[in-house]
């Protein structure tokens, strides 16, 4: 492989990275933001340029600061994965709904991937965050589990 196609082969890939649908958080152990893609743009209004190599807790002032390092702290020691699911938590990011016509939910349900990122030493100095848009599952979810209720309410009627 020549020195060309390897770029083309780097560029390429961080045109995926940047561009793919789910949110890409990349921070270090103070956790300073390394790379902020896209969907992180535009569901936070924040552009990768004032994202980069702030805190991510400064950019969201609002998360549960000690709840979320506790996480990240966790990956960072144990050097393995986490999960966060919407049903855990609904959203880790404040971000609204990008179906405010179609849509029944004000803001964006999320599944939200820790994940270690390690050195070749097998250190493990930064974290990807991966953000899952879950909103359309979510509320099919919650609107299945309400018919469900109503119909056992229903039932319970009848039989009486």
């Amino acid at each position: 492989m020549s020195y060309d196609d390897g770029l083309a082969d780097l560029h390429w890939m961080f045109d995926m990275l940047h561009h793919i649908d789910v949110g890409l958080v990349v921070v270090n152990q103070q956790y300073e933001v390394k790379l902020w893609n896209s969907f992180m743009e535009n569901h936070s209004g924040v552009s990768s340029s004032i994202a980069k190599e702030q805190s991510l807790l400064s950019i969201f002032p609002t998360l549960d600061e000690s709840w979320l390092c506790q996480k990240m702290e966790t990956v960072f020691a144990l050097k393995t994965p986490i999960y966060i699911s919407w049903e855990q938590r609904p959203n880790l990011f404040p971000f609204k709904s990008c179906r405010p016509i179609t849509g029944i939910a004000d803001k964006m349900y999320q599944n939200v991937a820790i994940r270690p990122i390690s050195n070749p030493d097998g250190s493990v100095k930064h974290l990807c965050l991966i953000v899952y848009d879950v909103t359309d599952i979510a509320t099919n979810k919650m609107a299945l589990t309400s018919a469900n209720q109503r119909l056992h309410r229903l039932m319970k009627a009848l039989s009486k």
